[in-house]
């Protein structure tokens, strides 16, 4: 299900990208919420600044020029967030990379006309390289550790034997050229780390793991810093 926050800023994006004014009950439907859910968010958003003018029956607009406060970045923080855009556009899967390309426009979108230049005209690159293509499976991965959900699947160890895993995933890293997972493995039962290329098949179970994500990342960086001692 779609949180507030995220339906807020659809709604916001919506009526950006529109010139004329568009009616409620096509913006509910488009949003997937009642007619009346779609008022309170439209009366959310002005409170938040929002400059939307219309009523009920007749339609609504957001007028240009209006700036979410959060959106204000220094320099600095704008060629960060862009730069590192343009990097998970090439390092990451393609869900991740379009929802990177989307936050950024978002962003944009917002700036006043010197800082959006600034960005649009960055000398900052990240390199357009691919050296493996991302495993299909990573969109399921991210899900489940951001829902804390339990996945099955099969994984190789270094000489091809594959077994069947049952994990909870808690982080991943993605580094230049291999995706690595930690995650508590109920078989070993510990944490173990994988890498997503000796993913053979994988299946999310929609089940929660009987912990908290922030509890198994407190537990896994205490082993890791008394192994690294």
């Amino acid at each position: 299900m779609t949180s507030r926050a995220t339906r807020l800023l659809n709604l916001l994006d919506d009526l950006r990208r529109r010139r004329r004014p568009v009616r409620g009950a096509q913006l509910a439907e488009q949003l997937g919420v009642s007619l009346r859910t779609l008022y309170r968010d439209i009366e959310a958003l002005r409170g938040q600044g929002a400059d939307i003018v219309g009523d009920p029956g007749v339609g609504y607009q957001l007028r240009p020029g209006f700036l979410l406060p959060p959106m204000m970045f220094s320099a600095e923080e704008l060629e960060a967030l862009a730069l590192g855009a343009h990097w998970v556009a090439t390092h990451a899967d393609p869900e991740l990379a379009t929802a990177a390309g989307h936050a950024l426009d978002r962003i944009v979108s917002v700036l006043p006309d010197t800082l959006r230049l600034q960005v649009e005209t960055s000398g900052l690159f990240a390199p357009d390289w691919h050296p493996t293509e991302p495993e299909p499976w990573l969109p399921t991965l991210r899900r489940a550790i951001r829902e804390g959900h339990v996945v099955r699947m099969g994984y190789a160890d270094a000489e091809g034997r594959t077994t069947e895993r049952v994990v909870w995933p808690f982080a991943m890293a993605f580094l230049d050229d291999k995706r690595l997972l930690a995650a508590w493995c109920e078989l070993r039962r510990d944490f173990r780390h994988f890498r997503a290329d000796r993913v053979r098949w994988l299946e999310g179970t929609g089940q929660r793991y009987p912990e908290q994500r922030h509890q198994l990342l407190r537990r896994w960086r205490e082993q890791e810093l008394r192994h690294a001692v």
